[in-house]
């Protein structure tokens, strides 16, 4: 009985402290993902020359539109295109010719740079959601976002071990004017978190500030002369390319900062119900925007970028998750490759209205299909909800977690003497088991992937713990991330001429909220 109970009370005390370790309070970054696995490739070269072909003849016959925006009519008609009106019309091979001089990859710098990141070649940058005007939780519900929400997703993105990037409008804070919010939301990014970030693009002007915050931040030097932020530049599918996002996309060409060029297509709606036919739609808009890039300023970075959903045909309602979304993202990766250029595409995709199985399945699609097909830059990696409309806190930390499982996946199989454990195999023979074995007492910590989220207790002990759904522990979690968040070290003359810039910027203009 004596020993029985000292070997309970030792597996207790290895047990608490093992416990004491995961709950540590930690900031670890892990890298960007590096790729071993191959990329899956749907397509094969005769369709993708048909594509391809499709595609130019899209270009020089049918046309893209610049509206109100001479200044880009004046560059294309320079650079050979026919322009009639604001319809671009771009002789064959020119598109491809002026896209050949944007870079295969380049580096986004963090303000601490352990947390740059590479973006291309076989690396996966994790960004979270972007861009939905309201919030959920347990506590509140969906309600309209605000600024202390956008700054809590900061701070739950900074404390994130599998995400890289801070994103960009991670919520759309909607108690702060239309022309202001941009200011507060980039300082929130550059005081709360130091991993990289996005810029404004919702006017020009508001990419001219992002660049300047940027040259307070970083030095207005260093900023001239490396990427330190990435920003997604919409193209209004059907072949539409309006002032405002061009605008955006002119200031940061110029500063030489990366552009993510990506069509926005829901297919039946914005694109054709065929695959053959929106991957044509895509490679079209993307070579046209990335060309403008280029006329802008050669060499400027951009992503190969596509946003692709389906509808339902009933509801008229996006829908996420499907298998010819997979299709046609997969097949975006193969042309980005033949281009030479990084992958913007997937992300934690749903269109349920809170996280629950549907959640579950149309995201573990979205995110698998995002590493499998070559993905560069995955943003809306974690917190999507609603068909993007709600960004969640619960589903931010659940995605954020199984964010670990596609770093787990991407490392491929080992298949070194260590790895082939033949060793442990001849110490355990026939009939024994591996649990004492000094193979798995060398390797138990890092042998498996293991959730921070999911419960993995019996029955009974998870009954004697409050019998807790993954909504439950997501929102435990969320409240433990926060209470734990440390700011990380910033000067303290550059935060405060931040502050100052901010200030004296929301100053120099009245509130408008259109």
């Amino acid at each position: 009985m004596a020993e029985a109970e000292a070997r309970r009370r030792s597996r207790g005390g290895g047990g608490a402290a093992r416990r004491a370790e995961r709950t540590a309070v930690s900031v670890e970054t892990a890298g960007y993902i590096q790729r071993n696995i191959p990329n899956f490739e749907i397509l094969n070269d005769e369709a993708l020359d048909i594509i391809e072909t499709n595609a130019e003849t899209v270009l020089a016959e049918i046309g893209v539109n610049f509206v109100n925006n001479p200044a880009a009519l004046d560059r294309w008609r320079e650079a050979g295109a026919e322009v009639t009106g604001e319809r671009v019309r771009i002789p064959r091979g020119l598109a491809r010719k002026l896209c050949s001089t944007a870079p295969a990859t380049f580096t986004q710098h963090a303000r601490n740079p352990a947390r740059s990141v590479e973006i291309g070649g076989r690396n996966l940058v994790l960004a979270p959601v972007y861009g939905p005007p309201f919030v959920h939780d347990a506590a509140g519900g969906r309600r309209y976002a605000t600024m202390a929400d956008f700054e809590k997703f900061v701070k739950l993105g900074y404390m994130s071990k599998w995400l890289h990037h801070s994103g960009g409008t991670v919520c759309e804070p909607t108690d702060i004017a239309v022309n202001k919010r941009h200011l507060d939301m980039l300082k929130a990014h550059m005081t709360l978190s130091d991993k990289p970030f996005m810029g404004s693009v919702t006017e020009p002007s508001r990419a001219q500030d992002s660049v300047e915050m940027c040259e307070i931040l970083f030095g207005k030097d260093f900023v001239q002369n490396n990427t330190v932020m990435t920003s997604l530049i919409n193209i209004n599918s059907p072949m539409t390319f309006d002032d405002v996002m061009m605008g955006a996309l002119e200031v940061y060409a110029q500063n030489n900062q990366a552009c993510i060029i990506s069509p926005f297509i829901v297919g039946g709606a914005m694109a054709p119900v065929s695959v053959m036919g929106t991957l044509t739609q895509v490679l079209a808009e993307v070579m046209a925007g990335i060309a403008y890039s280029q006329l802008v300023r050669p060499g400027a970075p951009v992503i190969f970028g596509a946003f692709v959903t389906s509808i339902d045909m009933n509801s008229g309602a996006p829908t996420f998750g499907t298998p010819e979304a997979s299709q046609i993202t997969y097949g975006a990766g193969q042309l980005a490759r033949r281009m030479g250029l990084p992958f913007r595409s997937a992300g934690s995709f749903t269109g349920s209205k809170l996280p629950d199985a549907q959640a579950a399945y149309e995201t573990a699609n979205s995110l698998n299909m995002g590493l499998l097909s070559g993905v560069n830059f995955m943003l809306h990696a974690c917190g999507w909800l609603e068909g993007g409309l709600v960004a969640s806190f619960e589903k931010f930390v659940m995605d954020a977690d199984q964010l670990g499982a596609l770093h787990k996946m991407a490392q491929g199989v080992a298949t070194d003497e260590e790895a082939q454990a033949m060793g442990a195999i001849a110490e355990v023979g026939p009939g024994g088991h591996y649990l004492g074995c000094a193979h798995t007492q060398s390797h138990f910590k890092s042998a498996f992937w293991r959730s921070e989220v999911f419960d993995f207790k019996p029955y009974e002990t998870w009954i004697d713990d409050g019998a807790r759904d993954t909504f439950m522990l997501a929102s435990e979690r969320v409240q433990r991330l926060i209470d734990t968040y440390q700011q990380p070290p910033l000067d303290p003359a550059i935060e405060q001429a931040l502050s100052d810039y901010v200030a004296r910027k929301k100053a120099s203009m009245p509130d408008a909220f259109m």
